[in-house]
């Protein structure tokens, strides 16, 4: 099969790197890379032409022409033209499928060619915006999808951006499409209020078309996603040998969206390894650390939950060993990687871009692909190995654990330099999550600032597992006791919590 030649333009000094970074991106895709073959001038050799006759030449012979607009308008012909706007105008004449993308600058930061190129556009094509590299890829993706299911190349497309003929607009929680909106904004600044309708913010992340919702809406924000999807659980467990060898320690099935499910088995895991109170030798705060960092334990479940393939049976799996942190999913590397090239700095080319892209809203992951650096430079700074990733049927990500003698010799020492008083042996006991919340609540605070605290974004999970727990075994009290619901209501530490925050602070 003869491939859709795909000819991307840009002002050159202007969006180069995005340009090579879109290309990868097509050409890595397990769907896309079949159908699509971009086209770049650099990658061109070197050639006996003008370089417009060499554009032009090559507009003709693509099918799709794809133009990134921004603020400049770039080198003018003798007519006062760009080369860009010359591509443009002759993909326009030869009839070709015209894709544009604008940036989201402000229009008096564009210079004056360009405000007139977009208003010529806009009178022909349908156009649309984009802010970063993450949301030009996954708008790319969208559109490019929408053009092999009309030009009958595929009967349907991935299965994140397949429409789900079963559910309907009721199907999404609009409480968590409110939260989500909330973080993004403080997050990565989304454009979107917090009251904005439902639908228009699941179109504003194609996630909707017409009355029609993907099977990404429904991981995202369904009320029920697994009614949808009944495998789309991770699967978490703990073994105190070295296989999966009974008895089991801990067994948990976790569902609910990708966030909820993301948070639960990271706050799982964590609940489950060692923590160490070191001295007090430089400050009056005794540290206080995990065995494996957290962000390294929520990096590999993110991408577990994020990069899978939700079409298997199969559910996303976090084991705890004695040695090891394994995470799997049924998923795999972009087409032509290796597990070598994950420790490189890569380009990020998520198996599930409509999932992947909200996900990047919200802070779960990254745009730039520096999760799996980030992951190896923390575990070098606690004295762990890299990570190991092995890619068979499944992909996994093996995470050691520090040896349990050493662990013990250091808790150990923490214990005997750090001499603690019967208070302190009490509030040794309190959940991680109560802990946490005790460090962080100063004065009077609201559950959305406490919430925003502490970096999480499911409110149901939050409410049950940090304010109730907190307030059932008395760390903490309402500011309005007599009206719990009240939209005032605040929340302080009682004598009992702030005795606990002062022990473990010094």
């Amino acid at each position: 099969m003869n491939k859709i030649k795909l000819f991307i333009s840009s002002v050159q000094s202007e969006f180069e790197a995005e340009r090579k970074a879109l290309a990868n991106f097509l050409r890595a895709d397990a769907l896309l890379s079949k159908f699509f073959e971009p086209f770049l001038l650099e990658e061109l050799p070197a050639i006996d032409k003008s370089v417009q006759q060499v554009y032009l030449n090559e507009v003709e012979s693509s099918q799709i022409y794809l133009g990134i607009i921004g603020k400049k308008y770039g080198y003018r012909d003798s007519e006062g033209v760009s080369p860009t706007e010359r591509e443009y105008d002759e993909a326009s004449r030869l009839s070709k499928t015209r894709l544009i993308f604008i940036s989201s600058d402000e229009s008096s930061d564009r210079d004056n060619e360009v405000k007139l190129f977009i208003k010529k556009i806009e009178k022909e094509v349908v156009r649309k915006s984009f802010t970063e590299l993450s949301s030009l890829q996954q708008g790319v993706y969208h559109c490019l999808i929408r053009y092999l299911e009309e030009n009958m190349h595929i009967q349907s497309g991935p299965f994140d951006a397949h429409k789900q003929t079963r559910a309907k607009i009721e199907d999404i929680d609009p409480d968590k499409v409110e939260s989500f909106v909330r973080l993004a904004k403080s997050r990565r600044g989304f454009p979107l209020g917090e009251k904005s309708p439902v639908h228009k913010v699941l179109h504003h992340l194609n996630l909707v078309e017409g009355d029609k919702i993907t099977n990404a809406a429904l991981l995202l924000f369904g009320k029920k996603p697994q009614r949808f999807f009944p495998t789309a659980t991770v699967k978490c467990a703990v073994f105190h040998g070295l296989t999966k060898t009974k008895p089991i320690h801990s067994y948990k099935i976790f569902d609910g969206d990708v966030f909820e499910m993301v948070d639960l088995a990271t706050d799982f895991v964590m609940s489950q390894l060692n923590f160490s109170v070191g001295t007090r030798t430089t400050s009056n705060i005794a540290p206080g650390r995990y065995e494996i960092p957290v962000e390294v334990v929520r990096e590999g479940i993110v991408n577990a939950v994020a990069h899978r393939n939700f079409a298997s049976n199969a559910s996303v799996e976090v084991i705890l060993y004695r040695d090891r942190l394994e995470i799997s999913n049924p998923g795999s590397l972009p087409l032509g990687w290796t597990t070598e090239h994950l420790k490189q700095l890569h380009n990020s080319i998520p198996h599930n871009p409509l999932i992947a892209h909200p996900m990047y809203l919200a802070g779960y992951i990254e745009q730039v692909g520096t999760g799996i650096e980030d992951m190896i430079e923390r575990l070098k700074g606690y004295g762990l190995p890299e990570p190991e990733f092995i890619q068979n049927q499944e992909f996994k990500v093996i995470i050691t654990r520090p040896a349990p003698q050493d662990t013990m010799q250091d808790t150990m020492q923490d214990t005997m330099q750090d001499t603690m008083q019967d208070t302190m042996q009490d509030t040794m006991q309190v959940k991680n999550e109560i802990k946490e919340l005790i460090l962080i609540l100063s004065g009077d605070m609201t559950r959305t600032e406490l919430q925003e605290r502490l970096n999480l974004r499911n409110r149901d999970h939050f409410r049950r597992m940090y304010i109730n727990a907190a307030l059932d075994e008395g760390w903490i009290e309402q500011t309005i006791p007599d009206k719990p619901t009240s939209k005032y209501q605040k929340y302080r530490l009682t004598e009992k919590g702030k005795k606990a925050k002062e022990q473990w602070r010094k």
